[in-house]
């Protein structure tokens, strides 16, 4: 087999008392898929950039990366420039960072097509074209011209696709290729990336968390902890009979839909107690969202876009209740319509049966108190400036409750509750680590003791066991405490290892409900079947039983 990539024994260090790579060896051959997994610091996104010439300043690197035979490590930026595109390209996690907003399509991919080659500007188009048509988008002729703006999420990753693509390269890098996109356009973009690899014969590196996607395109997986490689294996292999406990400390923490169900339909779990459906139904629920419409204005002079129309639920207390759907199906705006964030163009939302469009400023800032948000991002939402304890503590200070000493108390039980040590207190969120950080971001909002939490994408950036502990923690601390609570995903196996019932939304209105168990076991819409058919299974006989033969 010809190789793409040749990694042997890579290490590279910093001014820091660990190696972030110490000792990682890896093949790819053309025509192969090598999934690298490993958590979070283990040094997968580093070997990559050692692989493609982009490790960051500072960053000493020793041993070997052959990308189609050339050695790559101690070559200039002249030479690497010439290596980039041609041998080795990248297909990035954010599409919408990698794309230039103010450039069109078919501009950004002529510049690909032109920098290592001379083609008129009439050959340069043609062939942006014959890329779009290469990774499946619609109308590529007419797409050339557009923006990145006026393409959907897995529309933009194509279009990465098809720059990484420019240049023929033997090796393309997939650095977590599909974790911003929804179920139904992973599968779709996992996909597309078999087909390519069949067609044009390059080496795939995957790199990735998500295990169910391993299951589904890779033919080899490498695990990584550390900086070292621990386990290489056929994925059948890994997945069968994984030799080292950390690998199956990986498998082990992957959320299925395929598990024997929970509970029996007709019981709910509700609080941490097991409650018949028609008592659940009785009570007065937490939030009731009554035939809510919800419009975003145009900008531009464009028409104005409704993102909710006729949506209809609620949240029994101490309920947790998974609302699903593509990017798009309006999870995110329903969740801050709730909160009071955004007007209703018409319906009503009940907040312990007070219609909070009638509430008065101090007697909607009382509502307030009662919700709160778990944001996707804690990096981005907490203050680099604050201390975690300042940041758990500061809707206490806003909101004027208790003692100074009070909050200091408060903020040692909430360290407590969400498992993180009480000297943690004076660190600073970049002295944390990606689960760290969501574990301050649930104690700041369970700080004011809410009857309903919000929890938005709360673990879609976190590696599979960080993201396992997250949610049991979640688990827990609301069958002691007994919130309600607004669990919004795409990612519909965690939705139905936390939720007693889900809403399935598309395109901004509700297309099923029910308990979480009965609509992923039996969905009655053919949209909520197309989502679970769609869910990767951590599984790579079942996943690929079904999958059909790549057109010649």
């Amino acid at each position: 087999m010809t190789l793409a990539l040749e990694v042997s024994d890579l290490h590279v260090r910093f001014d820091y008392p660990r190696p972030a790579v110490a000792g990682i060896s890896l093949t790819v051959g053309r025509g192969e898929i090598v999934a690298l997994v490993g958590e979070s610091g283990s040094g997968k996104t580093m070997t990559a950039r050692a692989a493609i010439g982009l490790l960051p300043a500072g960053a000493a690197a020793t041993g070997s990366v052959k990308v189609d035979g050339v050695e790559v490590l101690g070559r200039s930026e002249r030479e690497l420039t010439a290596i980039r595109g041609d041998r080795v390209a990248m297909i990035f996690q954010e599409p919408q960072t990698a794309l230039n907003p103010v450039q069109t399509i078919g501009w950004q991919l002529r510049q690909a097509l032109t920098r290592h080659r001379k083609l008129s500007r009439g050959d340069a188009r043609r062939r942006a074209v014959e890329l779009l048509t290469l990774v499946e988008i619609p109308e590529p002729k007419t797409r050339v011209a557009y923006y990145p703006h006026q393409l959907s999420g897995g529309q933009k990753q194509r279009v990465v696709i098809a720059l990484a693509l420019a240049g023929d390269p033997a090796l393309l890098l997939a650095d977590e290729p599909t974790t911003a996109l929804d179920v139904s356009v992973q599968r779709e973009i996992l996909e597309l990336l078999v087909r390519l690899r069949d067609r044009t014969g390059a080496g795939i590196l995957l790199i990735t968390h998500n295990l169910g996607v391993v299951a589904e395109i890779a033919d080899r997986v490498v695990v990584v902890q550390l900086g070292e490689t621990i386990e290489t294996a056929d994925v059948h292999e890994i997945f069968a009979a994984p030799q080292q406990p950390y690998t199956r400390q990986l498998l082990a923490a992957v959320p299925r839909l395929d598990t024997v169900p929970r509970l029996d339909s007709a019981v709910g779990v509700v609080g941490g107690r097991e409650v018949d459906a028609a008592e659940a139904s009785a009570e007065v629920p937490v939030v009731r969202v009554d035939a809510i419409t919800v419009r975003h204005p145009g900008r531009f002079g464009a028409g104005a876009h409704t993102a909710l129309s006729d949506v209809s639920l609620r949240v029994a207390p101490g309920e947790v209740l998974g609302v699903v759907g593509e990017s798009g199906s309006g999870k995110t705006t329903l969740g801050r319509a709730i909160g009071g964030i955004l007007p209703l163009a018409s319906g009503r939302i009940l907040v312990d049966g007070d219609d909070i469009a009638d509430l008065s400023a101090t007697e909607l800032k009382a509502v307030r108190r009662r919700i709160a948000f778990v944001p996707q991002d804690p990096s981005a939402s907490l203050n680099p400036r604050f201390s975690v304890a300042e940041s758990i503590r500061e809707p206490l200070d806003i909101q004027g409750l208790g003692s100074r000493a009070w909050r200091g108390e408060r903020v040692t039980e909430l360290l407590t509750a969400v498992q993180l040590p009480s000297a943690f207190a004076s660190r600073l969120p970049h002295e944390l680590s990606g689960g760290q950080r969501q574990r301050v971001a649930l104690a700041r909002a369970l700080s004011a003791d809410p009857e309903l939490l919000i929890a938005d994408e709360p673990t879609s950036a976190l590696d599979v066991s960080v993201q396992a502990r997250v949610l049991e923690l979640f688990a827990d601390l609301q069958a002691e405490l007994g919130f309600s609570a607004i669990f919004i995903s795409h990612d519909l196996a965690v939705v139905r290892q936390v939720s007693d019932r889900v809403t399935v939304l598309r395109s901004g209105r509700v297309v099923e409900t029910g308990a979480t168990d009965t609509v992923f076991a039996s969905p009655t819409t053919d949209y909520t079947r197309s989502l679970v058919a769609a869910v990767p299974v951590p599984d790579p006989d079942r996943q690929r039983a079904g999958r059909p033969a790549v057109a010649a």
